[in-house]
């Protein structure tokens, strides 16, 4: 007897969905921390019959980067720190090229988000009178970081908390400030629209339900577009039954990338990725166990070949950055890769010894504790990482586990700086070609495409914000579009496109798998289109074995980046191909499409360059090492799409706050 068909749970895709068009002031493309940063602050300083609209993807309490919680706040500066020394720690984590101006104006106010964090109710961790680590309501007894309370710090910028619902806390923040009829979920922004008579200006955007078969047509005065960087641009290490598992969100579509490129704004730092070191196969995090538990990693003999002879010399190659006090992110991987390169792998987190020298100190309650937050390391984050060490049978006090670097990831928030290039603060110290200027005015994060601006993962040239500074360069990018709004009340938004062809435009690929589906009985297999899921494995293909992936150790050369882009032109020409037979094949097909320009563009940003500024995160085979001499500077590209042309090119950089 025949089984029925499995029902696939997705609401199919018709021809002509409904339509609701909306006019707005502010529009906030994205659902992560930056955008709910910008949420919670627009309010307070637009008019009071200002318009305003948040549209995001998935549903705000659990959308972005921290969606499924945190074990510590990345960077928090503390009185312990300045903002010249914040400038300092990324400038020598990126490899020396960053802007400096950006990364000091976020350092004077990333605090600020931390603390309404914690007055939103975010346990943080305290150091108690005899130096105790308190968490929980523990922590919370001693006051509060604001009035004084020391944090329990892992490193010189993050601090430990309880954050399992870190995001729905600062998401309900958002919600109460801005008002939930100003928010509009579950909804992918998938174009941006240029203004008719300025097309250097933003007009608006269109996009789609993932739920239900609508297409929204939204005019708007200003934008605000924070939709997180890009994962699956690479093939995983992990495939078949774990190809779902990354470290990094996998909605992150390069959604904010392609969307600001296609409308005409720069792109800068594109070649910068990451290829975090995490737990092999779960991803689980690193830094808790190297910065809290003092982890050291080894490799497949036992050493710790990061303090060996033969790293420091292998360091001196990249100095002043390998040679500082602190190894910049990409060296380290550098020395791992290294390692197993030379056949001394694989790498090893040593977490028993550590555990072990931790317990000499404590009593058996407080060990007890401290395995209980190895544990919850995890499963504040990365509850996969705990599963896998079940399945394992490890338990870390008394088996070490594997670290390996990942396949790459692209964003401008977290260890990297790719992004969009925006304009800087108009203070007297920032120089004149960082400031992006409209009728003479400074308008802080905006792109250079008028009335268009960025935070978080978004704004190139200045990782190291994570989620508490995502937030807090939201809250000023809010001030600044009111400020723009209000410089331009003037302004009526008009599209060039009608209704009728933004709705093709965006249901495209349903109106393609329509009129060819009957062609055939296999749904997967037509001559007349492709499916998304098709084309994401034709794209993870040729970046993994041409594009510096996994499976070259993140090698490449001017020869396999001219093959590369050459596929991936191809692709983006049968993506007019696509198509969807469901709501889910519809978000899928536009991902992938997003995908397809932010990967293109990062690796013309790799060729473009012609050296190995980020030894550990990829290489140029036939460009190895560093040039100071010919490549200090930023590269910036932007993309013609009347013409389907690139153009790329360097922009100077300048050292702001000294060594």
């Amino acid at each position: 007897m025949a089984l029925p068909n499995k029902p696939k749970g997705e609401l199919k895709a018709v021809k002509n969905p409904e339509v609701e068009e909306r006019e707005v002031d502010i529009l906030i493309v994205g659902g992560g921390m930056a955008a709910c940063g910008a949420a919670f602050e627009v309010k307070k300083w637009a008019p009071a019959d200002a318009k305003i609209l948040l549209c995001d993807k998935a549903a705000l309490e659990r959308s972005g980067a921290v969606a499924q919680g945190l074990s510590a706040i990345n960077t928090y500066v503390g009185k312990e720190n300045t903002p010249d020394d914040y400038v300092k720690m990324v400038r020598n984590d990126l490899m020396g090229i960053v802007r400096e101006d950006l990364i000091f104006d976020l350092g004077c106010h990333v605090d600020d988000s931390v603390h309404l964090f914690e007055e939103w109710g975010l346990p943080i961790w305290k150091k108690s009178a005899d130096n105790k680590n308190l968490d929980g309501k523990k922590g919370q007894s001693v006051g509060t970081l604001k009035s004084g309370a020391k944090p329990v710090r892992t490193g010189k910028w993050q601090i430990m908390i309880n954050g399992e619902s870190y995001k729905r806390i600062v998401a309900e923040a958002a919600k109460l400030a801005l008002g939930e009829a100003n928010i509009l979920e579950r909804c992918f922004i998938v174009e941006l629209l240029n203004d008719a008579n300025d097309p250097k200006r933003i007009a608006g955007a269109v996009g789609f339900s993932v739920r239900e078969n609508k297409v929204y047509i939204i005019k708007c005065k200003t934008a605000m577009v924070a939709c997180g960087g890009a994962v699956n641009i690479y093939q995983p290490r992990s495939v078949g039954e774990g190809k779902g598992r990354a470290w990094y969100p996998v909605w992150n579509a390069g959604s904010t990338y392609t969307m600001a490129l296609r409308a005409g704004a720069e792109l800068s730092m594109m070649e910068n990725r990451f290829t975090p070191a995490r737990f092999k196969d779960g991803y689980g995090p690193v830094g808790a166990w190297f910065l809290l538990f003092k982890a050291k990693t080894l490799n497949g003999l036992g050493e710790n070949f990061a303090a060996s002879d033969a790293a420091k010399k292998e360091l001196q190659r990249y100095a002043p950055y390998g040679t500082a006090a602190i190894t910049p992110t990409c060296l380290r991987n550098h020395l791992m890769l290294f390692e197993m390169k030379e056949g001394r792998g694989p790498i090893i987190m040593d977490t028993v010894s550590a555990l072990a020298e931790l317990g000499k100190t404590m009593d058996k309650k407080e060990l007890k504790h401290l395995e209980s937050e190895a544990w919850e390391d995890f499963l504040d984050m990365t509850c996969g990482q705990a599963n896998l060490w079940c399945a394992q049978n490890c338990e870390p006090e008394k088996k070490n586990s594997e670290v390996m670097p990942t396949e790459p990831y692209l964003l401008g928030s977290h260890s990297g700086c790719c992004g969009i290039w925006t304009s800087g603060p108009d203070y007297d110290w920032v120089p004149d070609s960082y400031k992006i200027k409209v009728n003479g005015k400074v308008y802080n994060r905006m792109t250079t495409v008028v009335g268009l601006f960025t935070s978080g993962d978004g704004v190139g040239c200045s990782g190291h914000k994570f989620s508490s500074g995502s937030h807090a360069e939201g809250r000023m990018v809010a001030k600044s579009m009111v400020q723009f709004l209000k410089d331009n009340a003037g302004f009526s938004p008009k599209l060039k496109q009608s209704k009728d062809e933004l709705v093709n435009l965006v249901y495209k690929p349903v109106r393609t798998y329509l009129e060819h589906a009957p062609y055939t009985t296999a749904d997967d297999i037509n001559p007349n289109y492709i499916k998304p899921n098709g084309m994401m494995y034709r794209m993870m293909k040729a970046t993994h074995e041409y594009g510096a992936g996994t499976a070259t150790y993140y090698m490449t050369s001017s020869k396999n980046l001219e093959v590369v882009i050459e596929l991936l032109e191809i692709m983006r020409e049968d993506c007019e191909k696509m198509a969807a037979g469901d709501l889910h094949e519809l978000m899928r097909a536009w991902e992938i499409y997003h995908r397809l320009y932010t990967v293109e563009a990062h690796l013309r940003h790799i060729q473009f360059r012609k050296e190995t500024r980020y030894p550990g995160f990829y290489y140029q085979a036939d460009h190895p090492g560093q040039d100071d001499k010919n490549w200090f500077c930023f590269t910036n590209s932007s993309y013609d799409r009347a013409t389907n042309k690139w153009t790329l090119k360097k922009v100077d950089y300048h050292k702001i706050i000294p060594d």
